[in-house]
């Protein structure tokens, strides 16, 4: 198993897991070969605010695709007190940043995990994709077992 990171990460995450760049069409980190299956989409606080205000349409744009995928996930590299305190640069409430969340994660299925950090959002991330392939690797070997 190999991770995959987007090209177009800036400062991409460095995983213990053996890991590829290359092209991911939504989302930042995904599963060579699994692409089309899971996506991590990585944001820091000030960059989710982006995308809840001047960014929005290009956002709601992935996010409608995204839900072509069995499971993609929002990683946020900040916690919530950091969101409800407004620890961002915008003029968005936190109670607005907030209710936006809660209407994308109901609206395309959406979990979003925020990480104190960077360190914990890359831990989650390498987490949620190594999880994912192990239950599909899971499901491929009952499959075989009952081909037998």
């Amino acid at each position: 198993m190999k991770l995959l990171i987007d090209t177009r990460e800036q400062q991409p995450y460095i995983f213990e897991t053996p890991s590829d760049v290359g092209t991911i069409s939504i989302g930042d980190y995904s599963v060579c070969g699994l692409e089309n299956h899971i996506a991590i989409e990585r944001k820091e606080l000030n960059d989710l605010i982006g995308c809840l205000t001047t960014d929005r349409d290009r956002f709601e744009k992935e996010l409608f695709k995204a839900r072509a995928l069995d499971y993609f996930a929002l990683v946020i590299e900040a916690s919530l007190s950091d969101l409800i305190n407004g620890r961002y640069h915008s003029q968005m409430t936190p109670k607005s940043a907030i209710q936006s969340l809660l209407a994308f994660s109901i609206r395309y299925s959406l979990p979003v995990w925020f990480c104190e950090n960077r360190k914990y959002g890359q831990r989650i991330t390498e987490s949620l994709l190594c999880k994912y392939a192990r239950e599909i690797e899971k499901r491929f070997n009952l499959i075989e077992e009952n081909l037998e």
